[in-house]
This record gives structure tokens, sequence and C-alpha cells, in this order.
């Protein structure tokens, strides 16, 4: 069974067992945590499509790790203006989660 889920303000599709890395959410390492925005839940033909949302569905999940990812090099410059050249970066967070139970 899968279902996809937003949080975020992405949304993603995950079953039961999978490892997810998302936006930053305020839980330490080892907090259970639910995610009840769910938009679609199902496997093969017996799928459940949200309008927006499903009705009384949730996924269970526990936190695994809080990081920073990759580093996000912005370059902008125009051609051919010794002057105006930038660049900046940044390192997004992202919680690291475990998808445990899948509810409908």
């Amino acid at each position: 069974m899968y279902a996809v889920i937003k949080t975020g303000g992405k949304q993603y599709r995950v079953r039961e067992g999978q490892v997810l890395k998302v936006e930053s959410l305020n839980a330490s390492e080892g907090d259970a945590i639910e995610f009840d925005q769910v938009m679609m839940v199902g496997e093969g033909a017996d799928v459940k499509v949200g309008a927006p949302l499903v009705e009384g569905a949730k996924v269970a999940a526990t936190v695994k790790s809080n990081g920073r990812g990759k580093k996000v090099t912005i370059i902008k410059f125009r051609r051919r203006k010794n002057k105006s050249r930038s660049k900046q970066g940044h390192r997004q967070n992202y919680t690291e989660v475990v998808i445990g139970k899948i509810s409908a």
C-alpha cells in the first residue's frame, strides 16, 4: 500500500518502511509524528483519491535524524559587465523520517 502525503509545501509518494528526507520539522530524533494531509491512498485498482484530502487517512512515521543538505550555490552575473557579479549559497535543513503504518 502507498500514500501521497503533503508536507513542507511538497507532495511525496510513500510506502511503509521507506526512508524519506522532508523539509525540516519541529521534532527530535526518535519522536513519532503523524502526517494527516493524505491526498491519495491505495494499491492497484483499490485507490482512494481525496478532494483535496482523504477523510480519516493518516500516515505514522518516526524521525530518524535531522540534518543539513549539500550546499546550493547561486551565481548571478550579467555578461560583459565585470562589476555585476554575485555568488551566494546556503544549506537547506531537512528531517529524515521512516514511514511506519499507513491507515485509510
